[in-house]
């Protein structure tokens, strides 16, 4: 939740995908079946570039740079480097999946030094 909050109000955020917020497309289906509306989000950069979004990557402490590691802890991926790699980027675009899109699993670590993370490493 103050994650999502967070980069919505961002100034280098372009957009966040995050099913709590009242206006995303599947929040009245959340609300009936999530409580709290979970911790997967997604964000795009203002400057929609690989070398952007690999630096917000890199830069993280607490956020593993990870797919899936079936546990509890903060993970941060980009999609268009590494789950979607094989898709053509012109077929990802169509999709809403440009270079600057990144992907969060919220963990169980503190929501302040989640969001301290994400300032350092986004600028």
């Amino acid at each position: 939740y103050m994650v999502a909050h967070f980069l919505r109000k961002h100034p280098s955020v372009d957009k966040v995908y995050w099913c709590g917020f009242p206006d995303h497309p599947n929040h009245d289906i959340a609300k009936i079946q999530m409580r709290g509306f979970g911790g997967m989000m997604s964000f795009t950069l203002k400057d929609d570039s690989v070398d952007a979004a690999k630096k917000v990557l890199t830069s993280t402490k607490l956020f593993s740079l990870a797919e899936s590691l079936g546990g509890v802890e903060s993970l941060i991926n980009h999609p268009a480097s590494m789950t979607h790699a094989s898709i053509p980027r012109e077929e990802r675009l169509k999709y809403g999946l440009t270079d600057g899109l990144i992907r969060l699993s919220v963990g169980i670590e503190d929501a302040d030094d989640l969001i301290e993370d994400l300032k350092h490493a986004i600028g």
